[in-house]
């Protein structure tokens, strides 16, 4: 099963968009599954609506943890790990022309009854999974040609 089939079926099974990328690269990271279930457990009342879009939130957190540094002084890595991001912005925003929520799913589901009309609609179906597959696939995308970033 490759990281795409992965996250989305962690989606499926009830995590919210952001936990499906971050548990995807658990043991990448090295880290434990229940630590990063704990990271994205509050982004969903968070930001889901009309914030970043939570897959665009656990693809840059994966990033951060990956490329990033557990160090004050290490301008290097921190610089390496914002430029990363940045490119992955403005990959995931060429291919869906925003980063925000309520743009990419059409509604906000901090609304009343938009919860019920994204089901309605397949959102959490067809949309969301979506997303998340182009958060996987931009974060591969990076990994491969990381040599050249920076």
């Amino acid at each position: 099963m490759n990281k795409v089939e992965q996250a989305i079926g962690k989606f499926s099974r009830g995590v919210n968009c952001a936990q499906s990328v971050l548990l995807t690269y658990c043991n990448e990271l090295n880290l434990d599954m229940d630590s990063l279930l704990k990271l994205g457990n509050g982004l969903e009342n968070v930001l889901c609506g009309d914030e970043v879009c939570g897959a665009v939130t656990g693809a840059m957190m994966v990033l951060d943890l990956k490329y990033g540094t557990n160090e004050i002084e290490n301008k290097l890595s921190k610089e390496k790990a914002q430029q990363m991001i940045e490119i992955f912005s403005e990959k995931f925003k060429n291919m869906n022309c925003s980063m925000l929520c309520k743009d990419l799913i059409g509604c906000n589901l901090k609304q009343k009854g938009m919860i019920g009309y994204a089901r309605e609609k397949g959102v959490f179906k067809d949309v969301c999974p979506k997303l998340i597959k182009d958060a996987i696939n931009i974060i591969e995308e990076l990994q491969c040609n990381v040599q050249e970033v920076v």
